[in-house]
């Protein structure tokens, strides 16, 4: 197996600033394990389903870990994904930025990845981890004890599927992720969980597992299926999202027909993407 080579070198779009306004950087408990939550995905357009994850996250993180989140991020695809029903760049990173300034008091949007060739999501979370941990020094206890943060993905449980299946992911990127970071996986229906963390066990003290409570199946797809069809998506978006997409005419028509949509592949909007699949893709 080849080794994943973990680098502090990254081009950056044009213009591009890390956003961490929202970051805190002091621990109200010292006795616990900073840790930024990172969503990456299409957000095409983002949904209730994409914020509700991060509050699950934390609930869980609360209840069941020794962990202290400071920050969550999503991280919206390049338009190089080119996935059918995939709004430009500038469009999603500005609908993700009303959600989150809408909606929350500590999510962030980070464009590094959406601005610019598409790149692995090993290489992303890297990529966070550089930003916080290298640029911004980490996080301080309330004496001034210096903490590196724990990035770790969050996603939903058909990512984890697509993780278990032999030669969809490299395996080396696998055990960058899921060994060096760790994952969030949130229970979305449809997906069994059990089967998938069976295939990933080498790494099973990594990966957490959050139960869906209350069921929610709002899609990206079927916000987009709506839109082109009239019908409203008021209560489903953020009030600001519905009114960014109704002011610049937005997914009227995606260019997607039903079979595309079938076919959209394992995207789950919530974590990443089948394109992560062989080495260097």
């Amino acid at each position: 197996m080849d080794t994943y080579v973990k680098t502090n070198e990254f081009t950056n779009p044009p213009n591009y600033a890390f956003d961490s306004h929202r970051l805190r950087k002091i621990l109200r408990d010292s006795s616990k394990q900073p840790i930024v939550l990172v969503a990456c995905g299409s957000f095409s357009p983002v949904t209730y389903l994409h914020l509700r994850m991060f509050e699950m996250a934390k609930d869980y993180v609360r209840q069941n870990t020794n962990f202290e989140i400071v920050g969550g991020y999503l991280s919206p695809v390049s338009d190089q994904y080119n996935k059918p029903g995939l709004l430009s760049a500038a469009h999603r990173v500005n609908i993700c930025t009303l959600a989150a300034e809408e909606t929350s008091s500590w999510l962030m949007i980070d464009p590094w990845e959406a601005f610019q060739n598409y790149q692995r999501t090993a290489v992303v979370l890297d990529h966070f981890d550089y930003e916080i941990n290298t640029i911004l020094g980490g996080v301080h206890t309330q004496d001034g004890e210096h903490r590196d943060v724990k990035i770790m993905l969050l996603a939903g449980s058909d990512l984890i599927s697509t993780m278990s299946e032999p030669g969809v992911w490299a395996v080396e990127d696998l055990d960058h992720i899921l060994g060096q970071y760790g994952t969030f996986i949130i229970e979305r229906a449809g997906s069994s969980m059990d089967q998938a963390t069976d295939n990933l066990a080498r790494w099973r003290n990594n990966i957490h597992l959050i139960p869906q409570l209350i069921q929610n199946d709002v899609s990206s797809t079927k916000v987009r299926l709506f839109l082109r069809r009239g019908l409203s998506v008021r209560y489903l978006l953020p009030s600001a999202v519905v009114d960014y997409i109704e002011e610049n005419d937005l997914y009227l028509d995606d260019g997607s027909n039903s079979e595309k949509e079938k076919g959209k592949g394992k995207d789950n909007g919530l974590g990443k993407r089948e394109g992560d699949l062989a080495k260097g893709s």
